[in-house]
């Protein structure tokens, strides 16, 4: 059985005891040790993403590496007007859903990349070019994956495009 970690959860302060495993790297057992809350909130904008055909969805768990959120959703679109696209449902079911609201917002000027600040998780929605590019990935890949929910790996599966993790 893993040991998990007490975590207070920044909005509501309380705690709680999460010790999901999730397979990464090449099949390692990494714990993930975001709240509950935050993982409910991901899974929630993954489903709002894949609702709108959003490519490469996944979740990591960086709870153990920054103290200012526990995950972060990354995702692509193929344009600017389908990143515009997801990142208003993604708010809207957050808003609806888990009674959450963005702390900050950034980027939707531009729509290549926007940002999602909502303290317990950020959500990237990034132009697939920009996605590309700056390979967060890359950054993230030693953390653990957070599962995303059979929806969300069905859509992609369907479409063909980036498999969700």
């Amino acid at each position: 059985m893993p040991i998990g970690f007490p975590r207070e959860s920044r909005l509501y302060g309380a705690r709680v005891l999460c010790t999901l495993e999730e397979p990464v790297n090449g099949g390692q057992n990494r714990i993930v040790t975001a709240s509950e809350r935050s993982i409910q909130l991901v899974r929630v904008a993954a489903e709002a993403a894949a609702e709108k055909l959003a490519d490469d969805i996944i979740a990591y768990d960086v709870s153990d590496q920054l103290v200012i959120t526990d995950a972060f959703l990354l995702c692509s679109a193929s344009n600017d007007r389908q990143v515009r696209s997801v990142v208003d449902e993604i708010e809207e079911r957050l808003r609806v859903e888990a009674d959450a609201k963005p702390v900050r917002r950034e980027g939707e000027r531009e729509g290549r990349w926007v940002l999602l600040d909502y303290l317990d998780i950020v959500v990237h929605v990034q132009h697939e070019e920009d996605r590309n590019f700056y390979a967060l990935e890359r950054l993230w890949k030693d953390c653990p994956a957070i599962e995303l929910p059979e929806s969300v790996k069905r859509v992609a599966a369907q479409r063909g495009h980036g498999a969700a993790r």
